[in-house]
């Protein structure tokens, strides 16, 4: 990778009709909003929203699709009746469910078999949709999917033993770092065998007499990409400019070079906390257990290099020790002044919107400078500045149409899932790699194509009104003829079959299927924070009535229809834009 880089199965037949209609409604559809700005920011303190009288079901369901994927009875009635902060504060103090690797010690994967499962990497994929589909707390699991796609690794190239294993592994970091510190996460991936193996600090060698010099592929992307950005920042996340009008750059390869010796002489623990080898018959080697992909990695000072370090404008004199100067390193970026608006711009337009204002961008990184109680990189307050600020929850106009962010694939089908209610009938989560764009969802979660995540923060599609209000709207890299052909096909098929193992149960809505007015209102509220238009909703109520479905009818009638109306509110413009 160069510094300057730009950033399955089908589930079978659906009786659900209307595709055509749903493929012309998916492909117009647009999001943007915001601004952006080169000049600097001015010191206005952040916006005080005072707590309304009332929240209303619309404002509670659309602050928790911002804040989770899907919209339950409890959060409902919850945010409503003790207001947002409170809401968040307490599901930050709830217990972290099931782990990643926990989930795959309970299924078995971890045995050491002539079968040799420990080289199979689909059942990574079971785990990850196992923890986005039915973990209990999906708030944590929301935040930690968006910081999937910051510090980005990807089960695809990962081979050897256990790749379920260094997934898992890394995701549990991901979890159970969600609502800590920036620092302690940062170091803690830095560390990680996943990480370690997708970016090459695993087995990172110092320089030596005959030429060979450290790889420079993690000094280059935690400078990029998890931290400080390519240019430098004002606080509101906007480009400072040279007296040229030029952007400035943060750092150059001289910067890259130093770094890259800081990483090295670490690689995985095969020993640690109970790693053990077993002989087998069937190979002529020893078959390590899964301990290495949990261990943090380890420091071998033979492979380290002992050379001094600039960069950044810091130094690190030679022979520090490999573990203090990894501690100085990863201080000076994290307290670099482009880390704060860098991380707070991208998990806005992860959760809320495209294009936050410079203003917006600013109050949330002055957070993550300082809480309030003088600590710097608190993600929970930075969680709560994004969801909480009144940015976030004023409903766009009607007539701001570039507003808002298009839902990425992953976020349509877990909230689908989670709305209407799943069950795998093995407990195995059968789900494999949906990352195919012509018959499958044209994403999956943890199988980035590249460090660079599925897209870039300041993707522009081309000829497009949002291009001409020179807006930015990541999420529609993914958005083709294709893809958009592959998601409404996968979904036409999922919303009624599921997929192998995987079913929905439609469970609530079962009991109200007679009443179709009454089934629109459910999903409308769950699915859109009642942001379908009349004219959609009249649709609707039209074609689930010719449906005929009564009290009496059987199950399977029941579920034609309403797997009917999840599909063609699925493939509505007025769902797949998040306002």
């Amino acid at each position: 990778m160069t510094e300057r880089e730009n950033d399955s199965e089908s589930a079978g037949d659906s009786s659900g009709a209307g595709a055509a209609v749903a493929l012309s409604a998916l492909t117009l559809a647009a999001c943007g909003g915001g601004g952006g700005s080169s000049a600097p920011p001015t010191q206005n303190p952040p916006p005080v929203v005072p707590p309304p009288v009332t929240i209303t079901d619309a404002e509670a369901a659309r602050f928790l699709l911002q804040a989770q994927f899907a919209v339950t009875d409890a959060d409902l009635a919850a945010v409503k009746a003790n207001g947002y902060a409170a809401w968040l504060n307490t599901n930050y103090s709830a217990a972290l469910g099931q782990t990643g690797v926990a989930w795959l010690d309970s299924r078995g994967h971890n045995s050491i078999t002539i079968e040799q499962r420990y080289f199979w990497p689909q059942f990574g994929d079971f785990m990850i949709w196992n923890q986005l589909l039915a973990g209990p707390d999906q708030m944590r699991k929301r935040f930690a999917f968006a910081l999937s796609e910051f510090f980005v690794v990807s089960l695809s190239p990962i081979d050897g033993f256990y790749p379920p294993y260094v997934i898992g592994a890394y995701w549990d970091v991901l979890c159970a770092n969600a609502y800590g510190n920036f620092r302690t996460l940062l170091e803690q991936l830095t560390l990680n065998a996943g990480m370690g193996f997708f970016l090459n600090t695993k087995g990172n060698l110092k320089e030596d007499a005959n030429g060979r010099q450290p790889d420079e592929n993690y000094a280059r992307e935690v400078m990029q990409l998890f931290t400080i950005g390519l240019y430098e920042l004002n606080a509101d996340g906007t480009l400072r400019l040279d007296a040229n009008n030029n952007p400035i750059e943060t750092y150059g390869q001289s910067d890259i070079t130093n770094l890259a010796h800081v990483f090295t002489g670490y690689d995985w623990d095969y020993l640690a906390n109970g790693g053990t080898f077993t002989n087998v018959a069937w190979h002529d080697y020893d078959v390590p257990n899964t301990r290495f992909a949990t261990n943090k990695m380890w420091f071998n000072p033979a492979n380290h290099s002992n050379l001094a370090v600039t960069f950044l404008g810091t130094t690190i004199p030679a022979n520090t020790p490999g573990p203090e100067a990894l501690r100085i390193a990863l201080d000076r970026l994290f307290n670099h002044a482009n880390t704060g608006p860098f991380f707070a711009r991208q998990m806005i337009q992860r959760l809320v919107t495209s294009n936050p204002s410079p203003a917006y961008v600013g109050r949330v990184a002055a957070v993550f400078a300082n809480n309030g109680s003088g600590a710097r990189g608190d993600l929970k307050a930075v969680w709560t500045a994004i969801l909480t600020d009144a940015e976030a929850r004023t409903l766009p106009s009607a007539s701001d149409t570039l507003s808002g962010k298009l839902r990425e694939p992953v976020v349509r089908f877990v909230q689908w899932a989670r709305t209407v209610g799943i069950n795998s009938t093995t407990g195995d989560y059968q789900i494999y790699d949906l990352s195919g764009s012509d018959t499958s969802l044209g994403q999956s979660a943890l199988r980035s194509p590249s460090v660079f995540n599925f897209f870039r923060p300041g993707y522009v599609p081309p000829n497009t009104a949002i291009a001409v209000a020179n807006k930015q709207a990541p999420e529609f890299q993914l958005l083709n003829e294709t893809t958009t052909a592959g998601y409404i096909n996968f979904m036409q098929a999922m919303t009624r079959n599921g997929y192998l193992d995987v079913k929905p149960t439609y469970a609530q809505l079962l009991l109200i299927a007679h009443d179709v007015p009454a089934v629109v209102a459910w999903l409308n509220l769950r699915l859109t924070a009642n942001q379908l238009s009349a004219d959609t909703v009249a649709l609707l109520q039209a074609t689930l009535t010719a449906f005929n479905v009564t009290a009496t009818s059987t199950d399977n009638a029941k579920l034609d229809m309403l797997a009917s109306a999840c599909f063609l509110i699925l493939c509505s413009t007025e769902y797949l834009v998040q306002k």
